[in-house]
């Protein structure tokens, strides 16, 4: 009982802080170049794929990991870990996404493919959160990473290196 409990006080403070504007990084982020972060996602098995064949960050059918933050990278590596799926990057920095303090430019963001395995691990391992107002049903981690299913990809924000 003490357990449910206490996931129950630590999830309610996490919405609270979510609330409050406090559920991003408390601390400075580490920025990688495309070539750093390629490194440690092709070394965990983590594929990419651009529709344009590129990876500029300022061609919107590129797949860039320019400044992507390193706790996003490890939040991917970790949730290819713990889920044991195949996970393929469709989206990174580059532009085109939507602006905003958490989003794909600034490298809290990351677009994957919605396999059947990466979508039956998400939905049963972390609690419904509702729908954004862009329609995508979303997901929230123990963690606070927020999974949310977009029409052909799942967007996942990364506020911590935790799946």
């Amino acid at each position: 009982m003490r357990t449910t409990s206490s996931k129950i006080l630590l999830t309610l403070l996490a919405s609270l802080m979510a609330v409050a504007g406090l559920a991003g990084p408390s601390h400075a982020v580490t920025k990688l170049t495309d070539s750093q972060a390629a490194s440690q996602l092709s070394a965990s098995g983590i594929t990419r794929v651009s529709s344009g064949g590129c990876t500029t960050r300022s061609i919107s059918t590129c797949t860039s990991y320019e400044q992507i933050n390193q706790e996003t990278v490890s939040g991917i590596r970790t949730f290819k870990s713990v889920s044991g799926c195949a996970v393929t990057i469709t989206g990174g920095t580059e532009v085109g996404h939507a602006s905003g303090t958490y989003s794909h430019y600034n490298g809290y963001k990351v677009d994957i493919s919605p396999t059947t395995c990466v979508s039956s691990y998400i939905t049963s391992h972390y609690a419904y959160y509702g729908v954004r107002s862009d329609g995508a049903t979303m997901y929230r981690a123990a963690s606070g990473n927020i999974y949310a299913r977009e029409s052909n990809h799942w967007d996942i924000t990364y506020y911590t290196c935790g799946c």
